[in-house]
């Protein structure tokens, strides 16, 4: 996927103005478990808050209300159990039938549990199932309509499926087998994975990610319900403070008495680009009349595939990218996004931008081939380039949102600096896609000067010098073996 990206200002589609917790280990063997950082991000600014803006209050504890946008439902979905029922629950845990979840399984426990697919409040049921594989949408009680592009399901074997019976109740086992959670009036369907591919990803082909990592291996019955979540989720990597729920975003936009906060998602490296992008969006947003835009600068924090730059490197890079002044700390708040990864193009971008409504954000951000990938088998890209941004433009249930698609940046060799792309001068501009990025990290060429924050160059040189050495050290075992 290229990293070329837009912005555009002048065709916004949406304008509204208005006790021990769970852990489990990440996928990449080679991500070093000692923290990188060592503050909160929330702290680390220099300014002052203003006075705190007191969030809507309602007799539920679970409702927090930022004064920029309402999350879907009205209501943010909270399902961690209350401290003081935790042993209680644990206790009935312990007598139900057993259904074991993968890695990625946990992630979207936590994605669930913390409220950033409100107002969903468990794993599928087939219903919500059916609504979501084919609008993209779910209906309320009360008529309305919320975006839901993305199945969030669990799936199980036929064997697991003879142990739960005719039980009402199962407990969800963490693959350290720790309890992690209670499903309640549960309901198991058949797992029809093909129509799900095709549906999701617009192609049954060979290759793709998720349905190499998830799907194919999963089992052939699906299982809903309702989620009781026994403990916080962690994950003790050392990046556990980024990991901020969509509540402790939204006090924290009310803290900074934020009146516009736009979210910038990626899985990326930041290079200049990105920072030119985010800073004239807020200048934009300045001219608007808007006081204090707030940046979200939101990267996915769960499964990505195996090339990718893996989350703490990525985040060490975007300390430094923080730390050398390219973007403004005081204006910008950065968090983990613990979703995984679906690489499902216009379909996925549509859960990418639903999940920042409930996180407090008004403004979202969308550029070239969000959430896409090359094609599997072919030498294509797998989605057209522009159907992300053209999809999220008319997207049911996310009207609320207001889309910012990106005009093209790229390295004007001129100026020497990531630019604004003048077609009038078209040679003069540089395109570094994020393949030929990597390929300058691993091969130990700087990029043009200007290209990115020689800090955060430096953090993505050493990751891909330590698997060199990685692969030095293994390529004897294997030769002798």
């Amino acid at each position: 996927m290229s990293l070329t990206i837009k912005v555009h200002f002048t065709s916004i589609t949406h304008l509204n103005f208005s006790t021990k917790p769970c852990t489990f280990t990440g996928y990449n063997t080679r991500i070093r478990p000692k923290p990188i950082y060592h503050f909160n991000p929330l702290t680390s600014t220099s300014c002052k808050p203003k006075r705190m803006q007191a969030p809507v209050q309602s007799s539920s504890a679970s409702v927090i209300k930022s004064s920029l946008i309402e999350p879907d439902g009205g209501v943010l979905v909270d399902l961690v159990v209350p401290e003081s029922e935790r042993e209680a629950k644990t206790v009935e845990a312990q007598s139900m039938p057993k259904v074991r979840l993968t890695k990625i399984d946990v992630e979207w426990v936590h994605v669930i549990s913390e409220g950033w697919a409100s107002p969903l409040k468990g794993f599928m049921r087939e219903d919500e199932y059916l609504q979501s594989l084919h609008f993209n949408s779910l209906r309320l009680k009360d008529g309305s309509v919320v975006n839901m592009s993305l199945p969030i399901v669990l799936a199980m074997d036929d064997e697991t499926k003879e142990g739960v019976g005719s039980s009402s109740a199962v407990t969800l086992v963490g693959p350290d087998g720790d309890s992690i959670a209670i499903l309640r009036s549960i309901q198991i369907y058949k797992h029809n994975k093909e129509e799900r591919m095709a549906r999701t990803w617009g192609t049954t082909a060979p290759g793709l990610p998720y349905i190499e990592e998830v799907i194919t291996p999963a089992g052939n019955w699906l299982i809903g319900g309702d989620l009781e979540v026994l403990k916080p989720i962690k994950y003790n990597d050392g990046l556990d403070h980024y990991r901020l729920s969509p509540k402790q975003l939204r006090k924290e936009f009310d803290k900074r008495e934020a009146d516009a906060v736009f979210a910038f998602q990626l899985r990326n490296p930041v290079h200049n680009g990105h920072a030119l992008l985010m800073n004239d969006t807020r200048r934009r947003l300045l001219e608007m009349g808007f006081k204090n835009p707030i940046l979200l600068l939101h990267p996915l924090g769960g499964f990505t595939k195996a090339d990718d730059v893996p989350l703490d490197v990525r985040m060490e890079q975007h300390s430094k990218v923080l730390e050398d002044g390219v973007l403004d700390p005081e204006t910008t708040i950065v968090a983990i996004f613990p979703s995984p990864m679906h690489y499902a193009g216009p379909t996925e971008v549509q859960w990418h931008a639903k999940a920042r409504i409930n996180a407090g954000a008004n403004f979202y951000i969308v550029g070239r081939d969000p959430a896409g990938m090359g094609h599997p088998t072919e030498k294509r890209d797998l989605y057209d380039p522009d159907h992300g941004k053209k999809v999220l433009g008319m997207a049911p249930g996310l009207e609320k949102l207001n889309i910012l698609p990106f005009r093209v940046a790229a390295y004007d060799t001129l100026v020497k600096k990531m630019a604004f792309f003048d077609p009038s001068r078209a040679k003069d501009f540089l395109f570094i896609s994020g393949t030929k990025m990597r390929t300058y990290a691993r091969t130990g060429e700087n990029p043009p000067d200007g290209f990115m924050c020689p800090g955060g160059w430096e953090v993505l040189v050493k990751y891909y010098e330590s698997l060199q050495s990685e692969e030095a050290t293994q390529q004897p075992a294997v030769l002798s073996s």
